[in-house]
Protein backbone atom coordinates (compact mmCIF):
# COMPACT_ATOMS: atom_id res chain seq x y z
CA UNK A 1 0.00 0.00 0.00
CA UNK A 2 1.37 3.40 -0.96
CA UNK A 3 0.93 6.33 1.39
CA UNK A 4 0.68 9.55 -0.59
CA UNK A 5 0.07 12.93 1.02
CA UNK A 6 0.00 16.16 -0.97
CA UNK A 7 1.64 14.45 -3.92
CA UNK A 8 4.53 13.06 -1.87
CA UNK A 9 4.96 9.39 -1.03
CA UNK A 10 5.73 8.53 2.57
CA UNK A 11 8.08 5.59 3.06
CA UNK A 12 7.41 5.15 6.80
CA UNK A 13 4.66 5.87 9.29
CA UNK A 14 6.75 8.70 10.72
CA UNK A 15 7.06 10.30 7.31
CA UNK A 16 3.32 9.93 6.80
CA UNK A 17 2.61 11.71 10.10
CA UNK A 18 5.04 14.45 9.20
CA UNK A 19 3.44 14.97 5.80
CA UNK A 20 -0.18 14.61 6.95
CA UNK A 21 -0.04 16.53 10.23
CA UNK A 22 3.03 18.68 9.73
CA UNK A 23 4.48 17.21 12.91
CA UNK A 24 8.17 16.50 13.41
CA UNK A 25 7.97 13.10 15.11
CA UNK A 26 11.46 13.42 16.62
CA UNK A 27 10.43 16.61 18.40
CA UNK A 28 7.68 14.82 20.33
CA UNK A 29 9.09 11.27 20.54
CA UNK A 30 12.79 12.01 20.91
CA UNK A 31 15.72 10.01 19.65
CA UNK A 32 17.55 7.02 21.02
CA UNK A 33 20.40 7.91 23.34
CA UNK A 34 19.56 11.57 23.87
CA UNK A 35 20.94 13.09 27.04
CA UNK A 36 18.75 14.23 29.91
CA UNK A 37 19.59 17.86 29.15
CA UNK A 38 18.68 17.44 25.47
CA UNK A 39 15.44 15.69 26.44
CA UNK A 40 14.44 18.53 28.79
CA UNK A 41 15.14 21.14 26.11
CA UNK A 42 13.27 19.15 23.45
CA UNK A 43 10.26 18.65 25.71
CA UNK A 44 10.18 22.35 26.58
CA UNK A 45 10.01 23.21 22.88
CA UNK A 46 7.49 20.41 22.21
CA UNK A 47 5.17 21.74 24.93
CA UNK A 48 5.31 25.22 23.39
CA UNK A 49 4.57 23.82 19.94
CA UNK A 50 1.53 21.95 21.30
CA UNK A 51 -0.20 25.30 21.85
CA UNK A 52 0.12 26.11 18.13
CA UNK A 53 -1.26 22.81 16.86
CA UNK A 54 -4.84 22.06 15.95
CA UNK A 55 -6.82 19.62 18.12
CA UNK A 56 -6.16 16.50 16.00
CA UNK A 57 -2.47 17.27 15.61
CA UNK A 58 -2.12 18.02 19.33
CA UNK A 59 -3.73 14.68 20.25
CA UNK A 60 -1.34 12.85 17.97
CA UNK A 61 1.67 14.75 19.34
CA UNK A 62 0.64 14.04 22.95
CA UNK A 63 0.26 10.36 22.10
CA UNK A 64 3.80 10.38 20.68
CA UNK A 65 5.07 11.93 23.90
CA UNK A 66 3.28 9.36 26.09
CA UNK A 67 4.51 6.46 23.96
CA UNK A 68 8.08 7.73 24.04
CA UNK A 69 7.95 8.14 27.83
CA UNK A 70 6.68 4.56 28.25
CA UNK A 71 9.34 3.25 25.88
CA UNK A 72 12.09 5.01 27.88
CA UNK A 73 10.71 3.59 31.12
CA UNK A 74 10.56 0.04 29.73
CA UNK A 75 14.09 0.36 28.34
CA UNK A 76 15.34 1.59 31.70
CA UNK A 77 13.64 -1.27 33.56
CA UNK A 78 15.02 -3.85 31.14
CA UNK A 79 18.58 -2.62 31.66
Amino acid sequence: MRLIVAGQEAATASEFAELAFGIDVELFAGTFGESALSRRARLAVANEVLWDLGPEEARYAKALMRTAARRRLLTWRAA
